[in-house]
């Protein structure tokens, strides 16, 4: 057996144990959200799985190879088929309620997954030869973990920034695939090699058809290009309005963040009509800095040659894609590549309160905000980015009766900072609604006094409204 054959082995199943897992939390991004509810229980199965794995591949004794490269073959096949993008799609699609939808999936992939590959390391353990049983598990664990250490890495930052999760998923299913090849021609594995090898380049053309985009267009006829990065799925649609006008849809993780007409004027979507219209017509602002966190399809500054705007967001292709599938023309303004808390917070701590007004539309999912971008201590910071008469527009997903607890606590939250804000929503025949909250800096919210009812029994409500009108 070559000595670098084991290690090698092992250092692909950490590479593709722990890739799987970050290709699972990345795909479902667009479907359940991102939050610490989606992240800590796929962790936790995958975990679970991976340790239950551990205590099977310890009972394993004869065939250890063999079993190995079964176990890979299998894993590669679930990563390759269960994550791409047109299972993965279809699966939310099809299946309701969304929880069923997210068991299926984690159940029927990635913990099956994570139970095969743990079994490498207690079989091949096994084949090492070392003298002591401390030093043949320890160098396993070394090899693993350093696998898993440059797949966890080099898939985020580079192969996910660059090429996109479907390439992430092709590439640890392949390097399964290689793995479990390499083992099937060991001197010691019994199997018949032309059996081995018709079945390799079947799965290899199988996997390769479902997630190389060009390739999978052809086999599958997508109705349009889905562009994917690191963090969202981009896609543009075009169709038309009720009365025939046609225009462009800009879908990012399965909901729609923009859309335009290229009428005359151009037609945008709703709550973009509502914010263009309070900054320019009822606020009426003119050469002012306007902040805006999360850039969808960079509408909001579309044709809009008043004032200076500013799009801060995550994802750095989202510019390209916008520009050259949805607005067929550049954007306008300065786009700034940053994570929307980070950029209100340093540019807090500098003390450059410079922008008239700062516009927050930042969703991960269809009404999923990232948690972190709903605290008081965020709504702070862009207060503290805001000049001191400047104003704050934030554009939320909520219930339209605005009863449930989550629409409730967020408006509170930001009330506690702002003081009393201006609340509009937008669609109040629909079960959910485009909400806009418009606040002013100026507010009095900290230190203020809390509001007191008016009843028969007492009632200050003529001292409070003369107060209220003393000056005037």
């Amino acid at each position: 057996m070559p000595p670098l054959l084991i290690p090698v082995v092992v250092f692909i199943e950490g590479f593709c144990s722990l890739g799987a897992e970050i290709i699972a939390l990345r795909r479902l991004v667009p479907h359940v959200g991102s939050s610490i509810v989606v992240t800590a229980p796929t962790i936790g199965f995958f975990l679970l799985a991976l340790a239950l794995g551990y205590a099977a591949g310890a009972k394993i004794n004869a065939d250890y190879l063999r079993v190995v490269a079964r176990n890979f073959l299998i894993s590669a096949l679930l990563l390759g088929i269960g994550f791409s993008t047109p299972f993965v799609n279809g699966l939310f699609t099809h299946v309701q309620p969304v929880w069923l939808a997210y068991t299926l999936l984690i159940g029927g992939a990635l913990c099956p997954l994570a139970w095969l590959l743990g079994q490498t390391v207690p079989a091949l353990t096994n084949l090492m030869q070392t003298r002591r049983t401390g030093e043949a598990s320890g160098m396993a664990l070394y090899w693993s973990t350093l696998g898993s250490f440059l797949g966890s890495l080099g898939l985020s930052v580079l192969v996910m920034q660059w090429l996109g999760i479907s390439a992430a998923v092709a590439l640890c299913a392949l390097f399964l695939l290689i793995g479990a090849l390499r083992l099937h021609v060991a001197p010691d594995v019994r199997s018949h090699r032309w059996q081995v090898l018709v079945g390799f380049v079947a799965s290899t053309l199988l996997i390769i058809g479902l997630n190389v985009p060009v390739v999978r267009g052809q086999l599958l006829n997508e109705p349009q290009e889905v562009t994917e990065t690191a963090y969202a799925d981009y896609s543009v649609i075009h169709t038309e309005t009720p009365e025939g006008e046609p225009i462009r849809v800009f879908k990012v993780n399965s909901s729609t963040a923009s859309l335009i007409g290229d009428g005359n004027p151009p037609r945008y979507a709703r709550y973009i009509d509502y914010l263009r219209q309070t900054l320019l017509n009822d606020l009426k602002l003119r050469d002012s800095e306007i902040l805006v966190l999360g850039a969808g399809g960079f509408t909001l500054s579309h044709k809009e040659p008043l004032n200076r705007y500013t799009f801060v967001d995550i994802d750095p292709k989202i510019q390209s894609i916008a520009e050259q599938q949805f607005l067929h023309e550049p954007i306008r303004g300065k786009f700034i590549v940053d994570d929307a808390r980070h950029f209100v917070t340093s540019t807090a701590k500098q003390g450059d309160s410079r922008f008239d007004a700062v516009v927050v539309d930042v969703y991960s999912s269809h009404h999923n905000i990232p948690s972190h971008l709903i605290t008081r201590d965020f709504w702070n910071d862009t207060r503290q980015v805001l000049k001191p008469n400047g104003v704050l527009l934030t554009n939320l997903i909520l219930d339209s009766k605005l009863q449930t607890d989550y629409a409730r606590n967020v408006l509170a939250t930001i009330e506690s900072i702002y003081g009393r804000c201006t609340v509009e929503v937008l669609h109040k025949d629909k079960p959910l609604a485009n909400v806009e909250v418009l606040c002013q800096n100026g507010g009095t919210s900290l230190g203020q006094k809390p509001a007191r009812t008016y009843s028969d029994e007492r009632n200050a409500a003529d001292i409070d409204h003369a107060r209220a009108n003393a000056g005037r």
